[in-house]
């Protein structure tokens, strides 16, 4: 299988999430990628990016999402960086406790967490990398 590698750079506009999903499609068709592994793959990507839109760049247009999509040995990494402060994601309160039921935040990062076989973020808070592992068949 071949390697493939492709960098985004979309302005921080909601629009804009429609590039990352054909660049997503476009890879996991062309890898072969499973079925139940694209909808995670495809979900914690587009969170990811409208968290750096949205939370990180404040929907500021002139500031820029960075989107990594790296396919190697049968395991995705997709990295997303934002322009953003950052922040601490240990902060984020656990959205299935029942204090926190009806909170809009966190849902993003627990969803990306759950989705993604392993998840972190770089020290600042503006970066996360997400890794599938055994994606394709």
């Amino acid at each position: 299988m071949a390697n493939i590698y492709k960098r985004l750079k979309i302005e921080s506009k909601i629009d804009n999430m429609r590039v990352i999903e054909n660049a997503i499609d476009e890879i996991t068709n062309n890898a072969g990628i499973k079925q139940d592994d694209y909808g995670k793959i495809l979900v914690a990507t587009l969170e990811a990016v409208n968290n750096a839109i949205t939370h990180g760049n404040k929907a500021d247009p002139h500031k820029i999402v960075d989107v990594e999509i790296k396919l190697q040995d049968r395991n995705i990494t997709i990295t997303v960086t934002d322009e953003g402060r950052g922040f601490n994601p240990s902060s984020i309160p656990d959205p299935t406790k029942p204090e926190n039921i009806e909170e809009l935040s966190g849902r993003g990062v627990f969803l990306m967490t759950k989705l993604a076989d392993s998840i972190s973020f770089n020290e600042k808070g503006n970066s996360v990398t997400m890794n599938f592992t055994e994606v394709t068949n």
